[in-house]
């Protein structure tokens, strides 16, 4: 048992996250048991308010489970008070939105370098330099000096997840990352989430694009709440 729990970065063992409504009690996921595998990339689908972002937002500590446990390499994510879940967030999580939330008044060095900042993961000497490498990953290191406004939508979502590796995460998370590309760009976008997972990285992202189910290795299919399929490639 000892041997499976090491494989397994991500544990939810019947998780239930509830909302209450104005007409009752509104259940976004039932009882959802999930293992995910260290250096996978997965796939998490479903028609909208299946409960995919509310699954992404349980993972990332955003949403507490109302009943369940999440253990994220080895710790208890669903136990942490308020004030410990924001910094474990930023060491262990890195967030890609479908709009890339960058803030327009920094340059994408600045928005690379603020999860640094935030979490003091990095010697402030050591951010600047840090920050450039990951630009340089992502294929945008040119573009570092430029506000995101000047920047097409491949551009800004590369340097989207440059930021989400700014900590050096394990696990990265995207929800719908490629909806605003183009086909090319997104399946450019995709190629580097594949290299991630190669590196090492955990890669979860919830998609409706079926032209890129090859690149996952596993997936993971919910309906009202309900996960109705899982595929596990191990």
């Amino acid at each position: 048992m000892s041997h499976e729990q090491n494989k397994n970065l991500i544990e939810l063992s019947q998780v239930t996250k509830s909302f209450p409504l104005a007409s009752g009690t509104f259940q976004a996921l039932k009882e959802v048991t999930v293992n995910i595998q260290k250096g996978k990339l997965v796939a998490i689908t479903g028609k909208s308010g299946s409960g995919k972002s509310t699954l992404l937002n349980v993972i990332a500590g955003i949403d507490k489970p109302t009943h369940g446990s999440v253990l994220i390499n080895g710790v208890h994510v669903e136990k942490l008070p308020e004030s410990a879940l924001a910094t474990w967030r930023g060491k262990n999580i890195g967030v890609v939105f479908q709009f890339f939330q960058l803030l327009p008044t920094l340059t994408i060095l600045e928005n690379v370098m603020l999860p640094m900042d935030f979490c003091n993961s990095y010697p402030k000497k050591d951010r600047k330099e840090r920050a450039l490498s990951l630009l340089n990953l992502v294929n945008i290191k040119e573009q570092a000096d430029k506000l995101p406004s000047a920047l097409s939508g491949g551009q800004q979502q590369r340097a989207a997840i440059a930021r989400a590796l700014a900590n050096d995460p394990p696990i990265i998370i995207a929800d719908e990352p490629t909806g605003n590309l183009d086909s090319q760009t997104a399946t450019s976008i995709f190629e580097l989430f594949a290299a991630l997972t190669k590196a090492g990285k955990t890669v979860i992202i919830v998609t409706h694009e079926k032209d890129f189910s090859g690149y996952f290795e596993d997936s993971i299919s919910i309906a009202d709440g309900v996960v109705v399929n899982e595929v596990v490639n191990a």
